[in-house]
């Protein structure tokens, strides 16, 4: 039934990827002909909630920006975000549902990696203590799952164990208030991460403009929020992610529903932010309805890159090495619609797109020197991809 309300297209490239599993059952895949050159990328998607779905992996050549399918796996309901440990042993995995085992809650997966194939086998599965989990990231040590749930506007913490294998939430923050957008009628947290030093955890809630501190204790499995937030956005900015800058004294976070980009100045020893600048993720000609998504800085620390879903495009920065701040330097068109989840290759030489509602991934090569965006030419057709995971290929 869920099937006939996918559309033509979609219905096309989950058939052609069905054979292409089939064909792979009961075996496993090596690595031939690995450049080492090459990197794996983890797709993660949501074709329809509450329905099987798919995470893909793909090889994805630094020499051309071409990707070569290299698997597809079952993923449960919605696996939407995915985050690997250091070591490349576990994927963990959020399935964005409302309703897990019959508690308004999603789900959390592990799944051992096969370090000759790259495939995923599950290990276990635990509530997310909250529903619809969009965000999952790992601390610092690997030890605890940090998952933000946007319905409910929970924040939960999940123990790892040394199989890989996650515990129950141990830990789980409940955030309250609300915003003057129509979308921030509650809590929505929208991304987990810590900080460099692996003290704090921060939530970005989206629908109460903040971002929440907890006091991070992985041998205890807690987050104990402060009485103050780390930092208030304007009213109605509505943030959504957070990225530290490589040298740990700056953060950006992308506000969703006002598409602006703040650049912040990070305090370590109080785990608190400073704003230094806000400035629109948009050119100064765009009028039309837009929602910034996702926001990542180049391993050299030289520029920005932030998503905008309506216009449909990149924004690239650059950051003054002096002072933190941004300066626009180019919007380049995703070639596709819904540009949910980007990200660079350890490099830094290459940006990954995934167009979420024109089901395509598509490759652009980075100036090293100026930061611009260019097409590879490389694309690939993925049903509904919301997340990409870009590790160097560990195949053996």
């Amino acid at each position: 039934m869920l099937f006939a309300l996918i559309s033509p297209r979609c219905r096309s490239i989950i058939s052609s990827i069905g054979l292409l599993v089939m064909g792979m059952a009961g075996c496993t895949r090596p690595a031939v002909n690995a450049s080492p050159q090459d990197y794996l990328v983890y797709v993660g998607t949501n074709v329809a909630s509450n329905q099987e779905n798919t995470i893909f992996l793909y090889r994805l050549s630094s020499t051309t920006g071409a990707l070569a399918l290299v698997s597809a796996q079952p993923g449960g309901a919605s696996p939407t975000y995915l985050t690997l440990d250091g070591k490349k042993r576990f994927l963990y995995a959020v399935n964005e549902t409302q309703t897990f085992r019959g508690a308004k809650s999603g789900s959390v997966r592990s799944f051992a990696v096969d370090q000759r194939t790259g495939s995923l086998t599950l290990l276990n599965e635990q509530p997310s203590a909250g529903a619809a989990p969009c965000y999952i990231s790992l601390d610092g040590k690997g030890k605890v799952a940090l998952v933000a749930n946007y319905v409910g506007g929970t924040s939960s913490l999940l123990a790892i164990g040394a199989d890989g294998q996650l515990a129950p939430p141990s830990s789980v923050a409940r955030h309250a208030g609300q915003g003057p957008h129509k979308n921030q009628e509650a809590p929505h947290a929208h991304c987990i991460i810590t900080d460099p030093a692996n003290v704090y955890a921060f939530t970005v809630d989206l629908g109460t403009d903040r971002v929440h501190r907890y006091r991070l204790n992985t041998a205890q499995g807690l987050l104990t929020e402060t009485a103050e937030p780390a930092f208030v956005a304007p009213a109605g900015a509505g943030p959504r992610h957070l990225t530290f800058h490589p040298n740990g004294k700056l953060a950006y976070p992308i506000n969703e529903l006002n598409s602006t980009i703040t650049a912040l100045a990070y305090d370590k020893a109080a785990g608190q932010f400073r704003k230094l600048q806000t400035l629109p993720a948009l050119p100064a000609d765009f009028a039309g309805p837009n929602s910034c998504a996702d926001i990542h800085v180049s391993p050299n620390g030289r520029f920005l890159y932030a998503s905008n879903r309506g216009h449909n495009s990149i924004a690239v920065f650059s950051i003054d090495a002096a002072t933190g701040t941004l300066k626009p330097v180019q919007h380049v068109p995703t070639q596709g619609k819904t540009p949910r989840n980007f990200v660079l290759d350890p490099s830094g030489r290459l940006l990954l797109v995934a167009n979420q509602n024109s089901n395509n991934l598509v490759s652009y090569r980075v100036d090293q020197q100026t930061g611009r965006l260019t097409p590879t030419g490389q694309t690939a057709e993925v049903p509904s991809p919301m997340f990409l995971q870009v590790v160097e290929d560990f195949r053996k």
